[in-house]
């Protein structure tokens, strides 16, 4: 087939994918195709536009480091990674809910003693952290692995900082007691922007948007014969829960951040007066995939 045009150059492409061997490529390619075709000819992009688009990819993946993933930003930031993560992830109701991963996960983080401060180079407002892991049947689990990490009190995370990953901070891993608890000592983390200095950042300045997240803690959860929970614990009262840049925030998973006033947590452990508590009780369900 010759003379393609703007009728019959989407059915032409579809042809050409016939022969693919794989099904589910075959599917991907069929629909990526169709849809984009469709998105070309409802905008009607002029020269310049498509060409304007392609550079602010080419930039998106010359931006990507060892310490920044541009293309999860352009992703956390157009709602996809919230999309996918909903389709992946239709839990038992009673499970906690999930939310994205961020581009600030290190799978180097150091494992530490239950009640630990994980916070060695940031001076900011003292916080302990308390959880309990259970089943979707209240029973405790034993053993599970808690990864978690967040931000310091200024909104930036350790692999922001010059020292990269040799001074890994504010995340650890650690591991439940026999009753599923866990707790660690931190600092508050703020509210913060996502990085905004490259194309994802010139992006939502086009679009007229802020580039903040709401303060929260991430967690990624697992236990042999449950499903990995990937989730964040957010401050009740942050200005920012309603806009998140990354569309991430959910009700169930919003906290209050109380204060003690004595010198023991609700959980029983010796603390500095005033120093601030994020408690929570998070789920795992019951594995049902292999």
């Amino acid at each position: 087939m010759r003379n393609f045009n703007e009728d019959n150059i989407t059915q032409a492409v579809l042809d050409r994918l016939s022969s693919c061997a794989d099904p589910r490529t075959r599917q991907i390619s069929e629909a990526l195709v169709r849809h984009l075709h469709a998105f070309v000819k409802e905008i009607e992009p002029s020269d310049a536009e498509w060409a304007s688009a392609i550079a602010f990819l080419t930039e998106t993946g010359q931006t990507c480091s060892d310490t920044r993933q541009e293309f999860i930003l352009l992703s956390d930031t157009l709602g996809v990674s919230m999309l996918v993560d909903a389709i992946n992830h239709r839990f038992d109701e009673a499970a906690t809910q999930t939310t994205v991963l961020g581009p600030f996960y290190v799978e180097e983080a150091r494992d530490f003693r239950l009640g630990a401060d994980i916070s060695h180079e940031s001076g900011g407002p003292a916080l302990i952290v308390e959880g309990t892991i259970e089943d979707v049947r209240g029973a405790p689990i034993t053993g599970a692995l808690i990864e978690t990490w967040h931000a310091d009190d200024r909104g930036f995370y350790d692999v922001q900082r010059d020292t990269g990953k040799s001074a890994l901070d504010m995340r650890a891993r650690f591991h439940t007691d026999m009753n599923g608890r866990f707790w660690y000592r931190s600092v508050v983390p703020a509210a913060y922007p996502i990085p905004n200095d490259g194309p994802v950042g010139k992006m939502l300045d086009a679009q007229g948007r802020h580039p903040f997240r709401p303060a929260h803690v991430h967690f990624k959860l697992s236990a042999p014969g449950f499903e990995t929970i990937v989730t964040h614990v957010f401050i009740d009262g942050d200005p920012y829960l309603d806009s998140d840049v990354v569309f991430g925030v959910k009700d169930a998973l919003i906290t209050k951040l109380s204060r003690i006033e004595g010198r023991v947590s609700p959980g029983g452990h010796e603390v500095e007066s005033g120093t601030s508590l994020i408690a929570y009780r998070f789920v795992l369900p019951d594995k049902t995939r292999g």
